[in-house]
């Protein structure tokens, strides 16, 4: 059998110096919204802004970012809590799809994502 190489293509940081407000519809979150900020060197911050006053801002170490078709980009992160979210973000239709997880929980999200910055 011929052997096959896989390409696969290097995470970016395509989305760095832009903001989205995530508004979650299902999942651990659902009705919440976020603002996430994704920055150049490979961080990503977000923050809760409901309840009035928007919560603290906490920076992750890293996200990957992957533009998987026009206007839909594909990204994941660790947070500090142990959850690893993955969401691909339709900017024509501004709809979000996608997982949240750690070791012992897994589940799927949808919401709705807008363009700040």
């Amino acid at each position: 059998m011929p052997e096959t190489t896989t390409y696969m293509p290097e995470t970016t940081t395509s989305l760095a110096g832009r903001r989205f407000k995530w508004k979650f519809d299902s999942g651990p979150t659902a009705g919440a919204t976020f603002e996430h900020a994704f920055h150049s060197d490979g961080t990503v911050e977000f923050r809760k802004l409901d309840g009035g006053k928007p919560g603290a801002a906490k920076r992750e170490k890293r996200y990957a970012a992957f533009e998987v078709a026009p206007d839909v980009q594909l990204v994941s992160y660790l947070a500090e809590s142990g959850y690893t979210l993955t969401v691909a973000m339709n900017l024509a239709t501004g709809r979000i799809y996608g997982f949240a997880s750690n070791d012992k929980e897994w589940y799927p999200v949808s919401g709705t994502v807008e363009s700040i910055a």
